[in-house]
């Protein structure tokens, strides 16, 4: 007779209380598509097609969603894209690009 494994119940129940939340990056004129390629590959391990792909959509659209997670883990992401510098490509470049937590599953943002 074989040994049945059933799903750890308490972290099927996190999982299903856990909200999760979106980590938007914004779209700016002071950042070009080689930063939010750089930023996106060392911070969030995208590949480079993958990251050139959301900066078309942050420049096309004005936002583009690179993690949906926990609120701590949101928050962290938020913060390392808030710290990430300016875009030494562009003497305008001030500072980071901007980014915004937001609920999961909220109409027509995800």
């Amino acid at each position: 007779m074989g040994t049945q494994v059933l799903p750890d119940t308490e972290t099927r129940q996190r999982e299903r209380l856990a909200p999760l939340y979106n980590v938007v990056l914004l779209d700016d004129d002071e950042h070009t598509y080689d930063y939010v390629v750089e930023m996106l590959t060392r911070l969030f391990l995208f590949s480079e097609a993958e990251a050139f792909a959301r900066a078309v959509e942050v420049d096309t659209t004005g936002r583009t969603v690179v993690i949906t997670c926990e609120l701590a883990e949101a928050e962290f992401a938020r913060d390392q894209i808030h710290a990430y510098g300016p875009d030494w490509r562009l003497p305008q470049s001030k500072g980071s690009m901007r980014a915004i937590i937001e609920p999961a599953g909220s109409p027509g943002r995800d």
